[in-house]
């Protein structure tokens, strides 16, 4: 754009100045750099900053230039997607698009009514005629003035109840209420201080229905006719806040001086709600039901004392000593039967646990099976009971005695030789009597000695001294007492072993035909041999 020549200027080649304000003559950057790689562009600014408009396009042309391209090497170019399609419920409002698809709209309703949302509509400041209660005028004059009472709570009636202690406050500041828990120490409960926090209680409310949720929603003066005051909280009444019967049995000093000079109230006599003693229950002896025959006695027991029965307690030091020590008895039954009459059985007794098991063992042709009579079990004593029972011991089992078991009765014909080794070396656990039939049962009484064998052994004795006196066998005094020591049961019977051992460490010559002899005539049963009679051979 050129501009008119100035007055009085002619009019010469290099003169005409298109705008006289341009101060700015260079040329636009058309190099730049970018992610490190220089590049050209277009200028798009002429010469003192005059916009260039031969190098723009249009939004059209960019448009289709974006769009369409060349047809490449690799294939079609690319076209242009189709205008987006909007649908009618879209394009148009939905009530204008119901009506044109001759739909029948119902006319519209209003909305229900939210007392909230009214509230909220409701201008924030109302000019209004104040009322006589003044709130502002009952903070200031009450504040820091709480009316404490003490209650309890009575819930013996429910399963698991109990009396729990509580401290009501009322503060008369905005007359709310608050009720704390009173936790005693070691009462194992979680120590939360508050049951009720600080609230407006209601006392009674507006047609109040049973279905009103009143723990879900928030209760405003709308649904409550009267609230909670001072005036019904008295000592020696019940309070029922929020459902919870609560019993005022005292207050606080201040308390009792604003009830005086509030309402004039004077009784303010505490309510003693100590627990009363309980009364003796006379004691009922617990009946132990008869023994069924399933299982111990003892363990059987357990199921009568507790619900979880506990396995009685086993004496370990005397299963430990006394492991793998059985004695055994040969027993007959007594039976009215002919055919039983016969049966033998072989009785072992465990020293261990005390428990008795009978075998009977098997007879060729008898017609009767034989194998295990009775499992290891602990067999009581006729006439014993639950309370006291007693069980058959070893001092019980001798020689001839009967042992019942479970209603059949045994009598004891026989038993091993260990049973007697056994006793005489426990002798003082053992009655004397029962030591004494197992050694008349395995040492019988010697039948007066004949004539004629009474002098043959006091021919022989006599033919000893005089073969032992050759032989300086006789100047050892201690022999007599080397036997009675050794005879610890002192019924002057040795058994042959342990007789020829003594000998030998006493070098009594037993290769000596005399001396065998005289052994011979001193033998007494089976590997037995009468040491009494031996000894006379070497006076003291």
């Amino acid at each position: 754009m050129s501009s008119p020549p100035g007055r009085g200027r002619p009019f010469l080649p290099g003169s005409a100045l298109r705008d006289a304000t341009k101060t700015s003559f260079h040329r636009s950057q058309t190099l730049d750099y970018r992610n490190g790689c220089a590049f050209f562009r277009l200028p798009t600014v002429g010469i003192g900053g005059e916009q260039l408009h031969v190098n723009q396009l249009s939004e059209a042309e960019l448009d289709e230039l974006s769009s369409i391209r060349p047809t490449l090497t690799y294939g079609q170019a690319k076209r242009a997607p189709p205008s987006d399609f909007i649908p009618a419920y879209v394009a148009f409002d939905k009530k204008v698009f119901l009506q044109s698809q001759g739909i029948e709209l119902n006319p519209p309703e209003k909305m229900v009514f939210d007392p909230y949302t009214e509230l909220r509509r409701m201008p924030l400041r109302k000019y209004i005629t104040p009322s006589d209660f003044d709130q502002l005028k009952q903070f200031l004059t009450y504040d820091k003035q709480v009316l404490r009472f003490y209650a309890i709570w009575d819930d013996t009636n429910s399963m698991f109840g109990e009396k729990r202690p509580y401290i009501i406050h009322y503060y008369l500041a905005d007359d709310t209420v608050e009720v704390r828990e009173i936790h005693e120490h070691n009462d194992g409960r979680d120590p939360f201080p508050v049951l009720i926090k600080r609230q407006r209680l209601p006392k009674t409310f507006v047609d109040k229905k049973t279905t009103f949720p009143s723990c879900v929603l928030e209760i405003s003066d709308q649904e409550v006719l009267e609230w909670y005051t001072a005036k019904d909280f008295a000592v020696g009444k019940s309070t029922t806040l929020l459902g919870r019967p609560f019993f005022i049995y005292d207050c606080d000093e201040f308390t009792r001086n604003f009830y005086r000079d509030k309402f004039g109230i004077t009784d303010f006599q505490p309510v003693d709600i100590r627990k009363k003693p309980l009364e003796e229950v006379p004691q009922v002896l617990q009946v132990i039901p008869p023994y069924n025959g399933f299982g111990f006695l003892e363990d059987s027991l357990q199921n009568c004392f507790s619900l979880l029965p506990k396995p009685p307690r086993k004496d370990v030091i005397k299963m430990l000593e006394n492991d793998h020590k059985v004695l055994r008895y040969q027993v007959a039954l007594e039976s009215p039967n002919p055919e039983d009459r016969k049966r033998r059985f072989i009785l072992s007794y465990f020293l261990s646990n005390d428990m008795i098991s009978i075998y009977e063992p098997p007879v060729r042709n008898s017609g009767i099976i034989g194998g295990k009579y009775l499992g290891k079990t602990r067999v009581p004593k006729p006439g014993s009971t639950t309370e006291n029972a007693t069980y058959y011991e070893p001092s019980d089992l001798t020689i001839g005695s009967t042992v019942e078991v479970f209603g059949h009765r045994f009598v004891i014909t026989d038993a091993d030789e260990y049973v007697l080794n056994y006793m005489e070396s426990n002798a003082e656990s053992f009655p004397a009597a029962t030591l004494q039939s197992l050694r008349d049962h395995f040492r019988p009484r010697d039948s007066p000695i004949p004539e004629t064998r009474k002098q043959e052994l006091d021919e022989l004795i006599v033919q000893v001294q005089e073969e032992l006196k050759l032989h300086n066998y006789l100047n050892n005094r201690n022999i007599q007492e080397k036997f009675h020591q050794r005879d610890q049961d002192g019924s002057g019977i040795l058994d042959k072993g342990e007789f020829l051992a003594l000998c030998n460490s006493l070098n009594v010559p037993t290769s000596n035909v005399l001396v065998n002899k005289l052994i011979g005539l001193c033998s007494c049963g089976e590997n037995k041999i009468n040491y009494g009679d031996f000894l006379r051979a070497f006076p003291s």
